[in-house]
């Protein structure tokens, strides 16, 4: 019997978390090849997720739930997460349903039969999303793709069942301030995605506001592309040459037409837009010395304060016990 765990990010969702357990609980129920662990990874809550998870741990075995000291974020619950799962495969999926848990016996078939190393969800369409937010996604995966040596599919969600020998891939990579999306991409093996269209979330409100959005994206650039790092050169490469010629175009009309020319004027804000994109990118390298600095540091990702990893209520239910209960 294969071992699999489910890793589930938890932030705030108690609203949530009953309903998942009782849609998931059906699906897994029904792999009978399979033995489960649902693995929710508190992180930080400020509701009651984590009493819930607690009282779920009691009655059920199969419930394992890690709850950090505070908000680390998602990245920092998935990575907690698989380096807590000891199990043959390991999978992850949003607490909130917007990720259908019918496709996880589609997602084991793919790895058990017909021989895939990953199976992944990627979306069909954006429905129910911004279009100021569907663009600013396609733009920023667009400007990855072009400019790092990965390529990331821009529709791709972090719902996905992994071979034990892929997380191992993904955990070996020490960095800190982490973008899993091309993480899961750098490390290759063979994949099949799955279609899945966009679904509303079942309770709760999202976490994902414009700026953090824009943070995640920032972290996605700055972690998988070096490409910024070489603009300087050719920006101040240009910028010479333009400012070079508006200085000889200027003397030639003084010269010439022995008279002040709008030329110099033109030549000090050329001077001025150099200065304040100097400025800008010493900024953008100063960003990439921050990130050598956070790395350098080595402070853990996420920091634990409850688990129940290390204890099993052996004479809980599992999965069919608890599915038998409820029905």
């Amino acid at each position: 019997m294969k071992t699999v765990t489910m890793i589930v990010p938890c932030f705030n969702e108690a609203e949530v978390i009953p309903l998942f357990y009782q849609e998931v609980s059906k699906v897994l129920g029904r792999c009978k090849n399979y033995s489960f662990k649902l693995l929710f990874v508190d992180d930080g809550s400020s509701d009651a997720t984590l009493e819930i998870l607690r009282a779920m741990a009691e009655r059920t075995s199969s419930v394992k739930y890690i709850s950090f000291s505070r908000n680390f974020g998602k990245e920092a619950a998935m990575l907690a997460g698989m380096r807590y799962a000891d199990t043959e495969y390991v999978g992850i999926i949003d607490a909130d349903l917007q990720h259908s848990p019918e496709l996880i016996p589609h997602m084991l078939n793919a790895l058990d039969i017909e021989g895939y190393d990953v199976a992944a969800a990627r979306r069909t369409d954006r429905a129910g999303e911004s279009k100021l937010r569907s663009f600013l996604s396609s733009r920023f995966y667009s400007v990855v793709n072009k400019t790092s040596d990965i390529n990331i599919n821009d529709n791709s969600f972090d719902y996905r069942i992994m071979k034990r020998k892929v997380v191992d891939a993904i955990l070996s990579l020490p960095e800190h301030v982490r973008f899993s999306k091309g993480i899961f991409s750098w490390v290759g093996f063979n994949i099949k995605w799955f279609e899945h269209g966009n679904i509303e979330r079942a309770a709760g409100e999202t976490k994902w506001s414009l700026k953090a959005l824009l943070k995640y994206a920032f972290d996605g650039i700055l972690g998988f592309t070096t490409a910024p790092l070489r603009l300087p050169f050719w920006a101040g490469l240009f910028t010479l040459i333009v400012s070079v010629m508006l200085f000889v175009y200027g003397i030639v009309r003084l010269v010439v037409e022995n008279a002040f020319d709008p030329t110099y004027s033109m030549l000090l804000s050329a001077i001025l837009f150099v200065g304040g994109l100097t400025f800008v990118f010493i900024g953008i390298l100063g960003e990439y010395i921050a990130r050598s600095y956070v790395e350098i540091k080595a402070r853990p990702v996420f920091i634990v304060s409850e688990t129940n990893m290390d204890k099993d209520a052996q004479d809980a239910p599992g999965f069919d016990e608890a599915q038998q209960e409820q029905e």
